[in-house]
Parts: structure tokens; sequence; C-alpha cells
């Protein structure tokens, strides 16, 4: 594992910024985990997220549709449509409670780097709905 250490936080070496299509997404496996890593190129951000789908359990994120809600990036699932915000991860269109864990991610160089120390902390794919009231404008 390509792991670059800075006390409790833990950056993992992912890509090239030339290996991730410009407004689209890829598969990074850290170990065992699949994570989801965007690059929003028309806003010049990048995103990471878990790669598994919390509603069926597809490893499908990556393969998603990025846009925007609200000004807020987010990736809809492409098997149910499910959509999540790539800042907070919470589902956007949903009553179920679903949210899948992100990731900061820093682009140095021309390489892509993922904080992974995420990984070692509890999370459950379920939020409370109460917490997340309707947000529109």
């Amino acid at each position: 594992m390509n792991v670059i250490a800075n006390s409790a936080v833990e950056w993992y070496f992912a890509c090239h910024i030339t290996d991730v299509p410009h407004n689209g997404g890829v598969c990074v496996k850290v170990e065992d985990t699949q994570i989801a890593l965007f690059h929003f190129a028309h806003r010049d951000e990048w995103f990471a997220s878990d790669n598994e789908c919390p509603h069926r359990k597809q490893m499908a994120i990556s393969r998603g549709m990025l846009g925007s809600h609200h000004g807020e990036p987010k990736v809809a699932c492409p098997f149910h449509k499910k959509t999540f915000s790539l800042t907070d991860g919470r589902c956007l269109n949903s009553e179920e409670g679903l949210s899948i864990r992100t990731y900061p991610v820093k682009v140095e160089e021309g390489k892509v780097f993922i904080n992974i120390a995420a990984l070692n902390q509890p999370f459950t794919s379920t939020i409370q709905t109460d917490a997340y009231e309707d947000q529109t404008d």
C-alpha cells in the first residue's frame, strides 16, 4: 500500500490525474475496500467516496452520473438512481436514511491522493432521516 503518514492523516496514492476521465470516476482498491474517485473537471474539484451503494450493496458508485443539487456535487448510482452528496455522503433523493462514506482528496504534482484515515473508523450506511430537513431553495 502506498501510504504517506502525516500524524492522524493517511494519504494513499490513488493514481495520476490522467487516469481519471474528465467529469467521471474510477474505482480505486485500498486493501479490501473499493473507493470511488471522481474528477469534476468543470469545477476543478476532486471527490472520493465508498464505491458500494448502500441501497442494494452493489459496487457501482464509481460508474455513476455526476451532477449537482443546488450547487452541491453529487453522484447517482447507475442502477437505481439513488443520489449521494459527495461532500458529506448523505442520500439526496430518498427518505431511507442511506449514506456513503466520503474521503478527502488532494492533488500534488499530477498525482491524486485519498485520505484513508476514515477506513479505520466505524461507519454505518444509514443515518437518521430527521437529521436532514428538506433543503430545497
